[in-house]
């Protein structure tokens, strides 16, 4: 029996192999990424380095790097999934290390998220919801093209308010939401959806396990902050003053893009928030979170039939 060793080198020799390897070595080099780092790092590497790392200069070209060659995190191609390479200088070789790629780190931070408030969790239509959906929607026009304006101007960083989307039941404001999470995703964005009158009921049974500080400042300082159908739930001190309260007056005074959808506009909200379910009436109470929303966000009808039936 033929020893490895031999083996080996009776494949090196032959003229196929020779042929292979050279082609592999010219794609390899010849690589826009590879003859980057080669030109940054000059001082450093030699011709041996380069001979000595061809493999995994060779593993480095044939990944994946900031998502281009994947259509989804759970379609990533590259050896460790969700995980990019980048090519480091060591001592007397090249290498390869991996960092979580952007779909990775906002997958991580949904994952956290959920973790965290259960009332992230929004029906599976909502987190799939596209702005093709809306194109040949004439009703709801309005509102789509205020959603793409927000997109093509919002850059982390800058002020740029939100879009309170109100209407009827039914007409797709929070299909909208969805939209807009999506859009934000493929740009590296995160957001976070979350359904109001779940949360109220959840921060209230956060007092007793201790994590209602963790989650107001998880809602607080999230990049874009999406509050679905607010004045659906009922109306108590609490839950006005001390839990939307702060959260809204954080985000408006950091300019943090948030958004609403509603059956309310601002007028029909104001009086909704302005009586408790003790029947209490706080209109001054009431007027100070709607400026915090008027604020934050323009209003914008959705109207159009119900896409429920």
């Amino acid at each position: 029996m033929e020893r490895i060793n031999q083996t080996l080198k009776r494949l090196a020799s032959s003229e196929n192999f020779q042929k292979r390897y050279e082609r592999i070595r010219q794609e390899t080099l010849s690589h826009p990424d590879i003859k980057a780092f080669i030109q940054k790092n000059q001082e450093n590497i030699t011709e041996e380095i380069i001979e000595k790392s061809l493999n995994k200069l060779y593993e480095y070209i044939n990944q994946s790097k900031e998502c281009d060659k994947c259509e989804c995190l759970e379609s990533c191609i590259n050896m460790m999934k969700g995980y990019q390479p980048e090519l480091v200088l060591t001592r007397n070789a090249i290498d390869v290390t991996y960092e979580r790629c952007p779909r990775k780190v906002l997958d991580d931070e949904r994952r956290k998220n959920e973790k965290l408030i259960k009332s992230l969790h929004v029906p599976k239509d909502i987190l799939s919801a596209t702005f093709e959906d809306f194109e040949h929607d004439a009703e709801r026009i309005d509102a789509v093209q205020k959603a793409a304006l927000f997109l093509n101007n919002y850059d982390q960083g800058k002020t740029t308010k939100g879009l309170y989307f109100y209407g009827k039941f039914g007409v797709g404001k929070s299909y909208l939401l969805g939209a807009i999470a999506n859009r934000l995703a493929k740009k590296q964005i995160s957001s976070m959806i979350v359904y109001v009158p779940e949360l109220l009921r959840e921060m209230k049974s956060a007092i007793a396990d201790s994590t209602l500080s963790e989650k107001i400042e998880a809602l607080k300082t999230e990049p874009v902050l999406m509050l679905d159908d607010i004045g659906a739930e009922a109306v108590s001190s609490w839950t006005r003053d001390e839990v939307l309260g702060p959260i809204l007056q954080y985000r408006m005074l950091e300019n943090l893009p948030t958004f609403f959808t509603s059956n309310f506009d601002f007028q029909g909200l104001e009086h909704h928030l302005a009586y408790s379910q003790r029947g209490e009436e706080e209109k001054v109470k009431a007027r100070r979170i709607m400026e915090r929303i008027r604020a934050l966000s323009e209003p914008v009808l959705v109207s159009g039939p119900n896409r429920r039936r």
